[in-house]
């Protein structure tokens, strides 16, 4: 079977994860058409010197089976633009391609939704499952039969060991290690560093020099 021509790409976002990605589809060959940013000036240059093409509502003028788009927009705890940019164009029909680094290692069995983005040297492990529009960030290792959120944020070295299993719009900070089996609930937060060895609540964060957690809303921490 012949596969399908890829289409080429709109950036949404013109920041440094932007330009991170953007050097990733450069790397494959992907035909990129610009970038979609609002803080930027239409025609302008952006990263890597594409050109600007407006701010989101830009997207609008391209039919939406013509083109990909990228999310680029980072993510960071408690912010919701990411995630709000990129349903508001799923539900206008339009496509969010997974971009995988070259120096990633991916399992075949590996199971990666729409929107995903792996970056350079992370690994994922037989049977994972990456939701859609998940950050895998620079040499994560997501073992072997984890379950990743939607809209989650695995930042730079993490280490998640086997079966662990995350919620939606979680952020896992950069360093931090996950014992096999854990499970997180949707919007907890895992600080830079931290080494979570039992289950974490929903909207709870875990506070790597105290090893102390709290509930986000709450007044005392336990």
């Amino acid at each position: 079977m012949t596969k399908p021509e890829a289409k080429p790409i709109i950036v949404l976002g013109g920041g440094g994860h932007a330009s991170v990605l953007i050097d990733i589809l450069q790397q494959q060959g992907r035909a990129l058409l610009g970038i979609a940013d609002v803080g930027l000036m239409q025609g302008e240059a952006g990263p890597a010197g594409l050109i600007v093409l407006g701010g989101d509502d830009c997207v609008l003028g391209y039919e939406k089976d013509e083109v990909e788009l990228v999310n680029g927009i980072g993510s960071m705890p408690g912010k919701n633009q990411r995630r709000q940019i990129y349903q508001r164009f799923v539900d206008l029909g339009y496509s969010f391609c997974s971009v995988i680094h070259p120096s990633a290692v991916v399992s075949p069995r590996a199971h990666i939704t729409a929107g995903v983005q792996i970056m350079a040297a992370a690994v994922v492990q037989a049977n994972a499952y990456i939701g859609q529009n998940s950050i895998i960030n620079t040499r994560v290792c997501i073992d072997h039969d984890s379950v990743i959120g939607e809209h989650c944020h695995v930042a730079p070295g993490a280490v998640l060991c086997g079966g662990v299993t995350s919620g939606n719009q979680v952020h896992i900070g950069p360093g931090a290690t996950i014992i096999q089996g854990v499970a997180i609930g949707d919007e907890a937060i895992v600080g830079a560093g931290a080494v979570l060895t039992k289950n974490l609540a929903a909207r709870a964060i875990l506070y790597p020099a105290r090893g102390s957690v709290k509930q986000i809303g709450a007044d005392n921490e336990s």
